[in-house]
């Protein structure tokens, strides 16, 4: 399916799409839907950046109702509120639909909020947020809030390891929701937008973007699996979607150097732990002593506890978890569930991603409100950028984006018709699994990725095309297997083989810092 870049030489888009996480891939799906020609171009692999990096969570959106750092806050800021409520209930018809249309990538579990005598939020005041969302959602995928008692708590898998049990007020008891593979619902959205006629490119590089005369724009792609400028190549587009993420501010200074601010990174860790089986679809939502929100997820029969929020200021294209930033995790979810001892030395793996909230001088880690900007006030007319996009609200952005871009420029094809439907590799009960301990994933589903699905390496096939990557072993131990596997599919030779496991358990060592048992 990907075919030589020079092919693309001198090619004519309606729309060129920069960066295909899961908002990207969901802009170039509902463009190609409406009939626009439709060019998508990620640096790396989809879904490979902050997409894959996030918690996961198909969140009911209580943390928007949240007023900060003074219960105030909202009073003295009233469009703040506005905007809380806007978010909250683009989260609940987000969840509604990904429950309802795309079950097979979500999973439910119960999440629990402990309320102590010292927590900024009283219990009546919970109790409103929850009516607030349930009013301002559809009533189809309930939430099925209620609150324990202490006793209770103390009766309970998790809940029992909770610090201070005698000073809690109560816990309040909800349904939650996680991604159960991020990646995998970005891709999805990417085929169906190539079944609906989108050219899509991954591992290839935008490296200079320019207005032509007649105010189309010009962008010089290069594909980084090739050597040298060799590989590059030139194609126009009439109007340009940016939603490159962290990279966006690096997207629009190609364009003007004078272009203004428009991300805030910050960075979350997250860490992977085994917890009692008896835990299983048990998780918590609670504050740090930061007043900022810190999880414990239930994932896969693992947990996983994070995430960490510092402003990021370091190199965006190197992103790991440091050694003090488990430290810290570690230190405030011990202080959450000290009953859990989560120790370094019990760390199956970690990982670092950050996010591209939208920048506000008034809000110095950032704005968690989804903006669409139009860049035209910076003299890039037909161009547009998308900041604080959660994965939990992609559809709609897509949409919204799909419809500022139709207000200036007119499809030259056919619409079709989109799909949500989660895909799914062919029949194959012959097969072994990859891992039993993710046993969704066979040999035979990741052969099919390889020849269908545009992976470059054994990283792009199990992280983003299997899920294998995301396991308690991360898959390091059969990687030398499971490049064998798929060597046909590929074109790897014996050589080939050898460097692709190499670098894969070099990538888990250094990203995820994984150093269990290898092959």
């Amino acid at each position: 399916m990907r075919r030589p870049l020079t092919e693309l030489d001198g090619a004519k888009f309606d729309v060129a799409v920069i960066g295909a996480g899961v908002n990207g891939a969901s802009a170039a799906q509902h463009l190609a839907a409406a009939g626009f020609r439709t060019l998508l171009v990620e640096q790396n692999d989809f879904a490979s950046g902050s997409s894959s990096r996030s918690s996961r969570l198909l969140h009911c959106g209580l943390r928007y109702l949240a007023p900060g750092s003074s219960p105030w806050e909202f009073v003295f800021h009233p469009r703040r509120l506005v905007k809380a409520l806007g978010m909250a209930r683009q989260a609940m018809v987000a969840r509604s639909q990904m429950v309802r249309e795309t079950p097979e990538r979500v999973r439910a579990m119960t999440f629990s909020y402990p309320i102590y005598k010292e927590t900024p939020y009283a219990p009546w005041q919970i109790d409103a947020a929850f009516r607030i969302l349930k009013a301002l959602g559809p009533n189809d995928v309930p939430l099925d809030y209620h609150r324990l008692s202490r006793a209770e708590a103390r009766r309970r898998p998790l809940l029992e390891w909770l610090r201070d049990i005698d000073a809690l007020k109560g816990i309040a008891q909800f349904r939650e929701y996680r991604f159960d593979w991020p990646e995998r619902i970005a891709l999805d959205a990417i085929l169906d937008a190539v079944r609906l006629g989108a050219e899509v490119r991954n591992h290839t590089a935008l490296v200079g973007l320019e207005r032509e005369a007649g105010g189309d724009w010009r962008l010089t792609l290069s594909d980084k699996l090739t050597d040298g400028a060799a590989g590059e190549v030139t194609v126009t587009a009439r109007a340009v979607v940016n939603t490159a993420g962290i990279w966006i501010d690096r997207v629009n200074r190609m364009a003007s150097a004078n272009t203004g601010r428009r991300i805030t990174g910050t960075k979350g860790i997250h860490c992977m732990f085994r917890l009692p089986p008896e835990c299983a679809d048990q998780g918590i939502a609670s504050m740090n002593r930061d007043n900022e929100p810190i999880y414990c997820v239930p994932w896969r029969g693992l947990h996983y506890v994070g995430p960490t929020e510092t402003l990021f200021d370091g190199d965006i294209d190197d992103i790991r978890p440091e050694e003090d930033e488990i430290e810290w995790l570690l230190g405030e979810a011990n202080h959450v569930l000290p009953g859990a001892e989560f120790k370094r030395e019990n760390l199956l793996f970690a990982w670092a991603g950050v996010r591209p909230l939208t920048y506000d001088p008034a809000q110095p880690k950032g704005a968690r409100s989804r903006e669409l900007h139009d860049l035209s006030g910076d003299g890039l007319d037909n161009m547009f950028a998308l900041t604080a996009g959660p994965i939990m609200t992609h559809r709609s952005a897509g949409d919204l984006l799909t419809k500022r871009v139709a207000k200036r420029v007119r499809p030259s094809g056919t619409p079709g018709a989109l799909s949500f439907a989660a895909g799914k590799f062919p029949e194959n009960t012959n097969s072994l699994a990859i891992d039993d301990e993710w046993p969704e994933a066979t040999f035979a589903d990741l052969r099919h990725a390889a020849a269908h699905e545009m992976p470059a390496d054994l990283i792009d096939l199990l992280f983003r095309r299997s899920g294998n990557g995301w396991t308690a072993s991360m898959a390091a131990p059969m990687a030398e297997r499971t490049a064998r596997e798929v060597a046909a599919e590929m074109g790897w030779d014996e050589a080939r083989i050898q460097a692709e496991a190499a670098a894969y358990r070099a990538h888990v060592a250094r990203n995820h810092l994984w150093h269990g048992a290898s092959d």
